[in-house]
């Protein structure tokens, strides 16, 4: 089914996991897409590995947290396909730590990425679309942390909390130009950092009432929902996508 044919996307911290299946499953949708990724290596990997005759997947790399490189991002993309219809604020680092010792260092960097980032290419995409009549879709990516309490990750669930936030909050400011933004909540997924732990699956297998963490595609098959044309009338609204775990919440520790 070709839900996106036409459509041009932006999908940031893309060289990976989440981001990656995202962007695969966009291209198999008929989207045209910029994957972006900090690595330069990666972010040419991933992109090669999804493009095909058949379907675009653009590779730009740069620091998504950074005000000059989103605005060239958005420009870049539109000068490139002509439009943007859909942005997938994927982009995001996790920097573990006890509240008691936490740098301040460590604080801003993950503040400037999750929040800033998210932020300011959420402005800059809703500009470009309000400017070319667009009706938009912008999907912000939060976490279960937002929602229940996890050791040693106070300040990334604070900022995860505060984009479920910000999507209800822009309802209000993007609505009136037929663009939604929602988020969603992933939570125990299995990617290329989780799966480096030998005992994640099982842990998580085991405290998850469907019996198993999630898989990329299933973050993914959700993500796309969001931004599809059948999801027109949802905005404002955080999906979790964590098996049940927020229902019980026993800790993995």
């Amino acid at each position: 089914m070709k839900s996106f044919q036409d459509q041009v996307a932006i999908v940031t911290g893309a060289g990976q996991g989440i981001g990656l299946e995202i962007c695969r499953q966009l291209v198999r949708g008929g989207a045209k897409v910029v994957l972006n990724d900090i690595d330069d290596a990666l972010t040419a990997k991933a992109a090669a590995s999804i493009t095909d005759d058949q379907s675009i997947c653009l590779p730009l790399t740069g620091d998504a947290s950074k005000i000059e490189f989103i605005h060239r991002m958005v420009s870049e993309t539109v000068r490139r396909f002509g439009r943007l219809d859909i942005v997938i604020a994927n982009a995001g680092i996790t920097l573990f730590g006890s509240f008691f010792e936490y740098k301040p260092e460590d604080f801003n960097t993950l503040l400037n990425l999750n929040l800033g980032g998210s932020f300011f290419l959420t402005q800059a995409a809703s500009i470009e679309m309000k400017k070319s009549g667009t009706p938009g879709r912008i999907l912000l990516m939060s976490s279960v942390t937002g929602h229940q309490a996890h050791k040693n990750l106070a300040a990334y669930g604070m900022t995860k909390a505060a984009l479920e936030m910000l999507a209800k909050t822009l309802v209000l400011e993007l609505s009136p130009h037929k663009i939604t933004i929602n988020a969603i909540a992933p939570g125990a997924t299995l990617t290329e950092r989780t799966v480096s732990d030998p005992t994640f699956e099982a842990t998580w297998s085991r405290i998850t009432p469907t019996g198993r963490p999630a898989t990329v595609a299933d973050i993914a098959h959700a993500a796309l929902f969001l931004v599809s044309p059948a999801a027109g009338q949802i905005t404002g609204q955080s999906l979790v996508v964590d098996g049940g775990w927020t229902s019980t919440s026993p800790s993995p520790y």
